[in-house]
């Protein structure tokens, strides 16, 4: 049955055993995913992931450039997408190595479908939970950004936890002067507590 949740994610397999790219693209079709299929890591550095989310199932030994030399060429180019490792050897250090830099799981053949999809479940979601964030955190900067400057010295004061008799002495500014900025900053990110205005300003990661 196919998962909703699957949609719009990209599978990514390099192996160079023709039978298992062919039985896991079928398989993972069937529920969703879009695939693409390598038969060495040279050919899958020749496509870049696209900004779909997406994942890579990725076999240890490889022809000319293993799976861990893959993995750190990635890491080098800063290509960060989860991988998913599967071999059919059981290799610890291997698997020592690959998780440490960042691999999210380690398959050894033979293993079933449901596993795998198990897996990339888990990945997946761990790069949608990251999008959904860094989305808020663009979201929130531009929010700030609609401040004038003297907003942004009330907010970054409120932030600290000063009230807003101690920012207008701060600023040299009225009581209600700093109300009125409060006010009007308040409008502009779209909040109506201080509570909500310094949880967004900590989202956008602004420093004041």
């Amino acid at each position: 049955m196919l998962d909703s949740t699957h949609l719009q994610r990209h599978v990514f397999i390099v192996d160079d055993d023709v039978q298992t790219l062919r039985a896991f693209a079928r398989i993972l079709h069937v529920e969703g995913f879009e695939v693409d299929t390598f038969h060495s890591a040279s050919e899958f550095l020749k496509h870049p992931p696209s900004d779909v989310p997406s994942c890579l199932v990725l076999d240890l030994r490889l022809p000319e450039i293993d799976g861990l030399q893959l993995q750190q060429l990635m890491r080098n180019g800063r290509v960060d997408i989860p991988i998913i490792f599967i071999s059919g050897y059981g290799d610890v250090p291997s698997t020592a190595s690959a998780m440490r830099f960042g691999a999210v799981d380690f398959l050894e053949k033979p293993f079933d479908a449901e596993a795998l999809i198990k897996s990339l479940d888990q990945a997946l979601s761990k790069v949608d939970a990251f999008v959904t964030r860094e989305e808020n955190r663009h979201q929130s900067r531009i929010a700030i950004d609609r401040l004038t400057p003297r907003e942004r010295d009330v907010l970054g004061l409120l932030v600290r936890g000063m009230s807003n008799k101690h920012a207008a002495l701060e600023l040299g500014i009225s009581f209600r002067t700093v109300e009125m900025h409060r006010a009007r900053m308040f409008q502009r990110l779209g909040v109506k507590t201080l509570t909500d205005a310094v949880k967004l300003a900590m989202q956008a990661g602004v420093e004041f």
